[in-house]
């Protein structure tokens, strides 16, 4: 494991072969899910490494102005509702230079898995549905798709297919059951493939879902 400016790295045992860039959610950092790699238990010749990027810090509106690691900030509890489009596309941005990060060091976009949990999995579902050349597959946890009146005008052909495993607590106080299920079904009436599960859990992990997680990951970058 190493640290940088910017992200947690946990690098492959083996040769690098795929990658995962995994964002977090509001006012957490990249160790957030760095415990979950050893628990995947994925096997050493996927060769992947995982990215954990650190969120910017901004003031974060629901929270009384503090400031902390936001990807966007939420002005309201109705996340529909005067939603940031600038940091959504911003941090969109910082994502996709991520990806290209990890282009430029050999890996295929179809090797490169984008996600994240709760604001994390809002900004992978945002970036992977318009980045241009097919990834491997987007992971989006807890989370709800941002800016969907967008979509329809900005959707990369490339992507149009691409894998989307969206899971969610079916007791989740912050990002309601509803929200997720609404916005799978928003892709999937758009044409995309998207599995859904929900799980007996508030806003948070479970074991059931890591190992949910780690077959689909094993497929997606085998």
């Amino acid at each position: 494991m190493s640290q940088t400016e910017n992200a947690v790295i946990i690098e492959p045992r083996g040769n690098h072969k795929a990658s995962v860039i995994w964002l977090h959610g509001l006012g957490a950092d990249g160790h957030d899910f760095e415990p979950i790699v050893p628990e995947l238990r994925l096997p050493d010749s996927l060769g992947i490494r995982f990215i954990f990027p650190h969120a910017p810090v901004r003031p974060v509106t629901i929270n009384g102005g503090m400031s902390m690691r936001a990807w966007y900030d939420v002005k309201n509890t109705d996340l529909r509702q005067e939603e940031d489009r600038d940091a959504i596309i911003h941090s969109s941005g910082l994502l996709k230079e991520w990806i290209e990060s990890e282009t430029s060091a050999g890996i295929a976009t179809d090797k490169i898995v984008l996600a994240g949990f709760s604001q994390g999995g809002a900004i992978a579902l945002h970036c992977g549905l318009r980045y241009p050349d097919r990834l491997a597959g987007i992971l989006a946890l807890s989370t709800y798709l941002p800016l969907p009146d967008t979509l329809t005008t900005e959707a990369s052909n490339g992507n149009q297919a691409v894998p989307i495993m969206m899971l969610h607590g079916q007791y989740d106080p912050v990002i309601p059951d509803l929200a997720g299920r609404q916005s799978a079904e928003i892709l999937k009436h758009a044409g995309y493939d998207v599995e859904w599960k929900v799980y007996p859990m508030p806003h948070a992990v479970c074991a059931e879902e890591i190992a949910d997680i780690s077959h689909w990951l094993a497929k997606q970058l085998a």
